[in-house]
């Protein structure tokens, strides 16, 4: 999520530049200020991003205090403007993400009606997270695990709107968890999984597209292939750490896994590191576990 005002008024390039190869690409937009959502809307559809979501899910306090996010679920006929008039200003797609309901909302009709609104002036796509939000005594993480999980109110969404696209996300930490939700939703949001485990993603070509030619790829072509965007993002001045970053899960759930991160931790910040710290760390490690070349 990217609050509204920082694309308005920071550097732009910086916060909005992205790879051809992430596409098709949504940008999460945070705020309740219509100036700076429609204008940050048509800055992103310049540079090339598919969609425009809107966030009315976060409940951190932090965002609360800019008036977006989750706390936007108790005004819905603002956010029914705000995209609304965001959707005049762009040709792409604007979508939401929000929660289910908000402290002591919690109740279907509730947030049936909710989507029922913001449905009325356009919108046809919700990604929904199946928890409520807390917005007080509770951390944004906190709100990721304690507020219980209620997956059947957005499977019920679904049939009661079936021309909309209906997206499921919250606690889903497996491709056959999400081959489950699919037979209810149009879609599954993996967030914090995608994260700890990248490597689950080479099962989706084949257990949920069905590709008859997909070949699942190897660990050891992803460091290579990462390693030549790393040369590149570093080129455009990206530090080495932040580009670290998305690789210290790739072995996740095999032994080695955590010689890898270590590796990563104890030489990526050495001066003079390049790309080329993964495939030694790949070949130091590789040679304690035969998994890892597989």
């Amino acid at each position: 999520m990217i609050p509204a005002d920082a694309i308005c008024y920071g550097k732009k390039d910086k916060i909005l530049a992205f790879h051809p190869e992430e596409h098709p690409l949504s940008i999460q937009l945070g705020g309740s200020n219509i100036k700076y959502l429609k204008e940050a809307s048509q800055i992103a559809e310049q540079y090339g991003y598919d969609e425009i979501n809107l966030n009315v899910g976060c409940p951190s306090d932090r965002v609360q205090e800019g008036q977006f996010g989750a706390c936007l679920m108790q005004k819905p006929k603002l956010v029914a403007d705000l995209i609304s008039d965001m959707q005049a200003s762009v040709k792409i797609p604007v979508t939401i993400k929000h929660r289910i309901g908000v402290d002591d909302v919690e109740d279907y009709d509730s947030f049936k009606n909710f989507v029922s609104l913001i449905a009325s002036i356009g919108c046809k796509r919700f990604s929904i997270h199946a928890r409520k939000a807390i917005l007080s005594g509770l951390s944004p993480k906190e709100n990721r695990t304690i507020p219980p999980l209620k997956y059947e109110f957005v499977y019920q969404l679904k049939k009661d709107f079936p021309e909309l696209i209906i997206e499921i996300n919250g606690g889903i930490k497996t491709i056959e968890e999400a081959s489950y939700h699919l037979n209810y939703v149009d879609g599954v949001m993996i967030g914090r999984a995608a994260w700890d485990n990248p490597f689950i993603f080479s099962e989706v070509d084949d257990s949920i597209f069905k590709d008859p030619n997909f070949q699942i790829p190897i660990r050891s072509q992803i460091i290579h292939t990462y390693a030549n965007y790393m040369e590149e993002k570093l080129n455009d001045g990206e530090p080495m750490s932040l580009l670290l970053l998305p690789t210290f899960n790739l072995f996740n759930g095999i032994p080695g896994a955590s010689h890898w991160r270590r590796y990563l931790s104890e030489n990526g910040n050495r001066k003079g590191a390049s790309p080329d710290i993964l495939l030694h760390a790949f070949n130091e490690i590789s040679k304690h576990s035969k998994q890892f070349s597989e």
